[in-house]
């Protein structure tokens, strides 16, 4: 069968990530072939074997390289100005459709992260249109918004990101907050050309698409929750070499490793130490069998949200179904995710049928969301105040594993969450000191670099954040957004 797009060119695609021709292993499968994959594979064929044949000058001479956008940061700009001019640098055009091309067109114009993404991704989004709206952007939120019924529309889901590469799986499920946020300007009425989408999105994560998912969890006879879950178990192409090498490692099944893997990628989440079954090797991966409580929250306020919808259409008796799920998971979340024990909300085992003992900044999501009763509030308040606040913010986990989302660094959507978590049940004055330590960090390493990262470093403020599969990236979307509004709200 001809190829589609790169990551089909079998041999080639595998000897150019394993060999290590570009750094980053995204960078080939965003790459755009000169000629046909027909010619193309022939040719690799007919010379790969050749003493001569030198693969880099090959991909050289027949593909596309995507630049590296450059972030150019005037001289004087404040953070605020700066932030400004980056909307401009990070804003893409509608999307021509390129043959060949992983990535999938978009009708509207969008926001991409920053450096090595360089199309629109999910649940950043959320994020970035928080500062999107502090500068007064409504034509771009909606136009992502917009972005994301098409992507419903053609696929079925919201996927990853627009690549073709991210079609087997979604990310945090956050179209309802997406939903939400233009409802708070428009009215939910007028956000009526969203809902399809929006109940597409419940019937993917509810295994009631078309597509083969397996993100149903039941649990004990009367309680049913979510995992994440990718439909493929093959390495990631975008990360084909670091996926490789991991089930290479593991010794175990490859495709189970695979699909915790990819599982994790879904999340958001890429690496933590919640998904590891010892806390600290990447070998260890059980991602598929964690019941995350913050997937489940957002999927709380997804049927929050279509109960919303529902009503503004006077479609009373689909309007109450959806307020009946939001309220059995609502108390499945608490039942299953709260720990007496550790008085933190936290993911659960479903082999061990047990709550994990990893504590993590998922476990405020049900403070963001008003899932907590007011005593659970207060105990994660205090574990927060006591446990994850530092110089720069909140870390991210307390285990130090190596791994990108764990303790020493602390990320902008997770800021959010604590913040306006702890609002919601009064503790304004944790929630100013959270983010003014944020938004202090967030300007200091401006001030040295002319950069806002993808991450930060919150326990040691003059060391750069680390972990990951790939160097920090700046630019950046969820960064900006949040920093944007945590300065209107708190400075």
């Amino acid at each position: 069968m001809e190829p589609n797009n790169i990551f089909d060119y079998g041999l080639l695609f595998e000897a150019v990530q394993l060999q290590r021709v570009f750094p980053d292993s995204k960078t080939f499968v965003d790459c755009i072939p000169k000629r046909g994959p027909v010619a193309i594979m022939s040719d690799f064929l007919a010379v790969r074997e050749g003493t001569s044949f030198n693969l880099h000058q090959f991909v050289k001479d027949n593909f596309v390289v995507p630049p590296l956008v450059q972030v150019d940061v005037p001289s004087g700009e404040s953070i605020e100005q700066h932030i400004r001019t980056l909307w401009r640098v990070l804003s893409r055009a509608p999307d021509l459709d390129v043959k060949g091309s992983s990535l999938l067109p978009l009708p509207y114009p969008y926001i991409v992260p920053g450096g090595r993404f360089r199309e629109i991704y999910y649940w950043d989004s959320y994020f970035t249109m928080l500062g999107l709206r502090e500068s007064g952007e409504e034509d771009m939120i909606e136009n992502m918004a917009r972005n994301f019924v098409f992507l419903t529309k053609s696929h079925g889901f919201i996927p990853n990101g627009n690549r073709a590469y991210y079609l087997s799986r979604s990310q945090a499920p956050c179209f309802a907050l997406i939903v939400e946020l233009i409802a708070d300007r428009a009215g939910m009425e007028a956000c009526a050309e969203y809902f399809p989408a929006l109940k597409a999105e419940h019937d993917y994560w509810m295994d009631r698409s078309a597509l083969p998912t397996s993100h149903v969890v039941k649990i004990g006879s009367d309680r049913i929750l979510n995992r994440y879950y990718d439909q493929r178990d093959t390495p990631r192409p975008e990360a084909y070499a670091e996926d490789d090498a991991l089930a290479r490692r593991s010794l175990r099944n490859r495709g189970t490793v695979m699909r915790h893997v990819r599982a994790a990628a879904e999340s958001g989440w890429d690496f933590s130490s919640r998904w590891l079954a010892d806390g600290r090797h990447i070998e260890t991966i059980q991602t598929t069998d964690i019941v995350p409580v913050d997937l489940n929250c957002y999927l709380y306020q997804t049927e929050q949200t279509l109960s919303r919808a529902y009503e503004s259409l006077g479609m009373t008796e689909l309007s109450a179904q959806m307020a009946l799920a939001a309220k059995r998971r609502k108390e499945a979340i608490v039942r299953t995710c709260w720990s007496d024990t550790l008085g933190f909300f936290c993911d659960y085992e479903i082999v061990t049928e047990r709550v994990s003992e990893c504590l993590s900044l998922a476990g405020v999501l049900p403070l963001f969301f008003k899932i907590a009763t007011v005593e659970q509030a207060e105990k994660v308040m205090k574990i927060v105040r006591d446990r994850f606040l530092q110089a720069g913010g909140v870390t991210t986990t307390l285990q130090a594993s190596g791994q990108q989302w764990d303790s020493p660094n602390g990320w902008a959507p997770l800021h959010w969450f604590t913040v306006q978590g702890l609002e919601n049940y009064g503790y304004h004055d944790l929630a100013a000191e959270i983010a003014r330590r944020w938004n202090r960090l967030n300007r200091k390493v401006y001030d040295r670099t002319g950069k806002l990262m993808e991450k930060y470093n919150v326990v040691d403020v003059n060391l750069e954040a680390d972990g990951g599969e790939y160097p920090v990236q700046y630019g950046f979307g969820w960064t900006n957004g949040v920093l944007l509004k945590l300065i209107s709200l708190y400075e």
